[in-house]
């Protein structure tokens, strides 16, 4: 098993390789981002990609499950602060075969617990050409080779979260406009998607499936670890936001028909960075999502698109954010 201590800067290791199949896709996309290019290979067509392509958030999930299959699950991980940067350089297709060409590039000692350490790892994912899909940049965090084993407090569902819906009721109709193209978009306008409540089956699922580090999947396990008890992916987290945006869009999308207008149309996004997985998403906690306007420009290579720029945050029932990250998005101009 390796510690701390076994990864070095500079240390190398090529993960995979992970075939993704068009079932594989859709199968991901319908559960959390159901927008047309990922869902419909018919309305790709006419996407701004023009093909069937993966969620980014997928490709990320994939990449997780390299990494944990290729060194978390026989190393003394204990789970990641964030991600500094993601970027989706090429869209990921039906039948690539992925890997990822992992090298640590800083090391260092925990300050607050000793018996930690911080490991700076690059992430190239490349598919069966040797063309990078996506690159990206974070900290895991791994016990030292003396630690003792952690005693985390008992977390278990909590009692006062068992009366919180899944869901939240959804407005009418969307504050700013119903049908907003990126003119339209105000800066600093905030929008509530919805909120989600984790449950024990739901996470074990998607950590199974993508991130099946022992906290995420064995409750007993879970106990015994630096988080206390069973608690979601982080990529669980972000998919969930994606799933509640692509559910507001789809309510403005049937509202602007409702009014004989045709939609406004996303694009895909480019990639985002500081996404911070502040506090564990225990099962049984509630979190609501909110997506705020920070900036946006014309596109210079996409003329008739615009880049809107955004913030993220997802808040638990105790008003804890517990997860945030700076996103962009192609979104259709007026004209």
């Amino acid at each position: 098993m390796r510690t701390f201590e076994d990864l070095p800067v500079g240390f190398a290791q090529t993960l995979g390789p992970l075939h993704v199949s068009k079932e594989d896709i859709l199968a991901f996309a319908r559960e959390y981002d159901a927008q047309p290019f990922h869902v419909d290979e018919a309305a790709a067509k006419d996407s701004f990609i023009g093909t069937l392509i993966a969620s980014g958030w997928h490709t990320c999930s994939l990449n997780m499950r390299l990494v944990a299959e290729g060194l978390l699950l026989d190393a003394s991980s204990m789970g990641a602060p964030g991600i500094e940067e993601v970027k989706w350089v090429k869209p990921v297709l039906p039948g690539d075969t992925l890997r990822s060409r992992m090298t640590v590039l800083e090391s260092r000692p925990s300050k607050s617990r000793p018996t930690l350490g911080l490991v700076r790892f690059h992430f190239d994912m490349i598919n069966q050409a040797d063309e990078t899909v996506l690159t990206q940049t974070n900290w895991v965090m791994f016990a030292t080779r003396d630690a003792e084993p952690f005693t985390g407090e008992d977390r278990t569902m909590s009692a006062a979260t068992d009366a919180l819906p899944a869901s939240m009721p959804q407005r009418e109709a969307p504050p700013v406009s119903v049908n907003p193209y990126f003119e339209d978009l105000v800066i600093g306008e905030t929008e509530e998607l919805g909120a989600y409540t984790f449950l024990p089956d739901d996470i074990i699922g998607f950590a199974r499936q993508f991130d099946p580090q022992p906290f995420h999947v064995d409750a007993e396990a879970a106990k015994h670890s630096l988080f206390g008890g069973l608690c979601a992916s982080g990529w669980h987290t972000a998919s969930v936001w994606m799933k509640h945006m692509v559910g507001y869009r789809d309510r403005i999308r049937a509202h602007a028909l409702a009014r004989g207008e045709r939609p406004a149309r996303l694009g895909p996004s480019p990639g985002f960075s500081n996404l911070k997985w502040l506090k564990p998403v225990y099962a049984g906690d509630t979190i609501t999502y909110r997506t705020t306007v920070t900036a946006k420009r014309a596109s210079a290579s996409r003329p008739g698109w615009g880049l809107v720029f955004h913030h993220n945050t997802g808040t638990n029932q105790h008003g804890e954010e517990v997860f945030s990250f700076d996103g962009m998005v192609f979104w259709e101009r007026r004209d």
